[in-house]
C-alpha cells in the first residue's frame, strides 16, 4: 500500500472516530474532543513513523527486495544455499529467494521482512539446505536444527501464518557420477521423484529403467542419503517435545551434482558411509557451489493478487462496517441508559407521599425536564447518539406525562408553624449559695450568680422566673418559707449586680413539694436543694410598672401574697 493510500485510509478512520467521539459515545463533549485528539495523535504517529521504520529496516538487512506489489512464492534460505553477501536476493520470474546468514537470526528476519512487506505473511516459505560432507560434529548440527525448529514454531504461532519449510540435502563429488544436478524431490503425502533439468519429473521406478546400472548406483547413493537425512535431520525437527512444536518439511529434496573429489576427511556423511553402506571410498569436495531448487518455486503458496488500491478500499469498508457497528452497540447503550434514567424519575416520584411537599416537588420538576425532553425528540426526531433506529423513548412519553398530571400544588402548606421558644432553665446548687437553713448568700456565691447572670443579660426583655426549692428534711411550712426567701436573695442580687428591672422578675417558692430526684439518698437530697431561674420569652415582661408581688406556694398549693 503506497504512502498516499495509507494517509488517506488514516484519514478516513480519523473521520469515522470523530464520528463516533463527537456523536454517539456517551461522553461530554470536551471528554470526547479529547479522546478524538488522542486518536488522531496516535494515528499520525502510525502514518509518518512506521514508513521511516521500514526504511530503515530494509536499508539494514536488504536493499533490493521486490516491489511490495510482488506476488510470486519468496524463500528465506539458511544454511549452505548458494547465496551470498554479495547476492543476497535472487530474483526469478517463478519467485524470489532471500539469503539468512544466520540461521539464528531467521526469527528476526521474518519480522523485518514481514515489517517492511506486510503483505507477503502467505507466500514466505523456508528453506533449510545442508551439505552432509561438510558437517563435522553431530551435537552441533543437533543444536542447530533445534534451535531452528524452536525459531520457526514461534514464528507460526507469532504471525498466524504456514511458513512451509523446504529440507535441501545435497552432496557433491565424483562418486555420484553426475553431469548435471539430480534431485530426488518427496512433497508432503506423495512419492517421490526424480527431477532433472531438461525433462519433466518421473518415478523413481520409470527413471531406474531407464537409467541402467548408473542410474541404480545413484539411486543407492540418494537412499544412503535419505536414510542419512531422516537420522540426523528429520529426527531432529519431528521428535516429540514437550515445549516445542514438531517441524514437518513440506518438501525434501535430496541433491547429486557433480565436483572436484579431494582426500578422505571426518565428516559426518563419511562417517555414515562407512558405518551404513559397503563403500569404502569417499571423495570430498571443496567449495563446491550449492543449487538453489528453483524447480520447486511454482509448487509454493503464492500472495494474494490484491492491488494497493483494492487493498486500501477493503480496510475502508471494513473500517466504515466497524464503526458502524460500535454506532449500534453505543446507540443501544444509550436508549437503554435513558429507559433506566426515566423509569428511575417515575419510581422516585411515586414512591413519595404528596404531603412531603419539599421533596414531591423536585421531583415533579425532573419529570417535568424529562418530558420536555421526550417532547423535543419527538418533534423534531432522536439524536444520532439514539437514533439508528434504535431510539425507545417514545413509549416512555405518556407515562411521563401522566405522573406529572397527578401532582396537586395544593397539597403545600399556606403557612409553616413557628416552633415554640423554649423557656432558658439555669439551676443553681442551694448549698453553694447558702449555708444550711440560711436565706443570706454566702461570701462565695458569686462566682455561681455570675454565670447565672451572663444568662439572664443574653435574654433582655424575658420574663425571669426564681424559684426556691428544698428537701423534704424539716418541717414543711420551714422549708417552703426557706425556699421562698432564698429565691429572694437570688433575685435581689442579680437585680441590684446587673440592674435588671424588679418588674421583670417573678419569685416563687416550692419548699419540698418539687423534688427532681427520691429524697432517700443523701446525693438525692443535695440534689433536690437547689435555685432555679426559668427565662420565659413573654412580650413585654418589664414594662409592667410597679413591683410584681413575690408569690408564695405551700404544700397543698396555696399561694399567699408577699409585699
Amino acid at each position: 500500500m503506497t504512502l498516499v493510500l495509507q494517509r488517506l485510509l488514516a484519514l478516513w478512520i480519523g473521520l469515522l472516530t470523530a464520528g463516533l467521539c463527537l456523536l454517539f459515545l456517551p461522553v461530554a463533549r470536551s471528554s470526547g474532543v479529547l479522546l478524538l485528539l488522542a486518536v488522531t495523535l496516535i494515528i499520525g504517529v502510525m502514518i509518518f513513523k512506521l514508513p521511516r521504520r521500514r526504511a530503515k529496516a530494509a536499508s539494514q538487512l536488504w536493499s533490493d527486495l521486490p516491489d511490495a506489489a510482488f506476488r510470486q512464492p519468496v524463500v528465506l534460505c539458511c544454511g549452505e544455499s548458494g547465496l551470498s553477501d554479495e547476492e543476497p536476493v535472487r530474483i526469478l520470474p517463478q519467485g524470489c529467494f532471500i539469503l539468512v546468514s544466520d540461521s539464528s537470526e531467521l526469527q528476526h528476519n521474518v519480522r523485518q521482512l514481514l515489517l517492511m512487506r506486510p503483505d507477503w505473511g502467505r507466500q514466505i516459505s523456508l528453506c533449510l539446505s545442508i551439505s552432509p560432507h561438510h558437517q563435522h560434529d553431530n551435537a552441533a548440527l543437533e543444536n542447530d536444527l533445534f534451535a531452528l525448529r524452536w525459531q520457526i514454531a514461534l514464528l507460526r504461532r507469532e504471525t498466524r501464518q504456514a511458513l512451509p519449510l523446504l529440507l535441501n540435502v545435497g552432496i557433491a563429488g565424483e562418486m555420484t557420477q553426475c553431469t548435471e544436478p539430480l534431485w530426488q524431490v518427496q512433497l508432503a503425502g506423495n512419492n517421490p521423484q526424480i527431477w532433472l533439468d531438461d525433462t519433466s519429473p518421473r518415478g523413481v521406478s520409470e527413471w531406474l529403467q531407464s537409467g541402467g546400472a548408473t542410474a541404480m548406483q545413484q539411486q543407492i547413493l540418494l537412499n544412503t542419503l535419505d536414510a542419512w537425512t531422516h537420522q540426523q535431520v528429520l529426527r531432529v525437527l519431528t521428535e516429540a517435545h514437550t515445549d516445542v512444536a514438531s517441524v514437518t518439511p513440506g518438501a525434501i529434496m535430496l541433491l547429486l551434482q557433480s565436483g572436484i573429489s579431494g582426500s578422505g576427511n571426518d565428516s559426518l556423511w563419511r562417517a555414515w558411509l562407512l558405518q551404513h553402506t559397503a563403500i569404502s571410498s569417499v571423495g570430498v569436495v571443496a567449495d563446491t557451489p550449492a543449487i538453489l531448487p528453483e524447480f520447486i518455486l511454482p509448487l509454493l503458496p503464492q500472495g494474494r493478487g490484491l492491488t494497493p488500491r483494492t487493498r486500501a478500499l477493503r480496510a475502508a469498508l471494513n473500517a466504515f462496517a466497524i464503526a458502524v457497528v460500535i454506532a449500534l452497540c453505543v446507540a443501544a447503550w444509550n436508549n437503554q441508559s435513558l429507559i433506566r434514567r426515566i423509569a428511575f424519575d417515575l419510581e422516585h416520584y411515586y414512591r413519595i407521599a404528596m404531603t412531603d411537599y419539599a421533596p414531591k416537588l423536585a421531583a415533579v420538576n425532573v419529570l417535568r425536564e424529562d418530558a420536555k425532553q421526550l417532547d423535543g425528540y419527538a418533534r423534531q426526531g432522536a439524536p444520532l447518539r439514539l437514533g439508528l433506529g434504535l431510539y425507545q423513548g417514545g413509549h416512555l412519553h405518556l407515562p411521563v406525562l401522566r405522573a406529572v398530571s397527578t401532582w396537586i400544588p395544593e397539597a403545600r402548606p399556606k403557612f409553616a408553624p413557628k416552633p415554640k421558644t423554649q423557656p432558658t432553665l439555669v439551676r443553681l446548687d442551694a448549698m453553694s449559695l447558702f449555708d444550711s437553713g440560711k436565706s443570706d448568700l454566702k461570701n462565695g456565691s458569686t462566682k455561681v450568680l455570675i454565670n447565672a447572670l451572663v444568662n439572664v443579660k443574653a435574654r433582655a426583655g424575658w420574663l425571669i422566673v426564681v424559684a426556691g426549692h428544698t428537701d423534704d428534711t424539716g418541717n414543711l411550712a420551714l422549708n417552703q418559707r426557706l425556699s421562698l426567701k432564698r429565691a429572694e436573695a437570688v433575685r435581689d442580687w442579680l437585680r441590684d449586680t446587673g440592674d435588671v428591672d424588679e418588674s421583670c422578675f417573678a419569685v416563687q417558692g416550692f419548699g419540698q413539694s418539687r423534688p427532681m430526684v427520691t429524697n432517700n439518698t443523701a446525693e438525692g437530697r443535695a440534689a433536690n436543694r437547689r435555685v432555679e431561674i426559668s427565662l420565659v420569652p413573654q412580650v413585654d415582661a418589664c414594662r409592667a410598672s410597679g413591683a410584681i408581688p413575690s408569690l408564695s406556694q405551700d404544700g397543698d398549693g396555696n399561694h399567699e401574697e408577699k409585699e
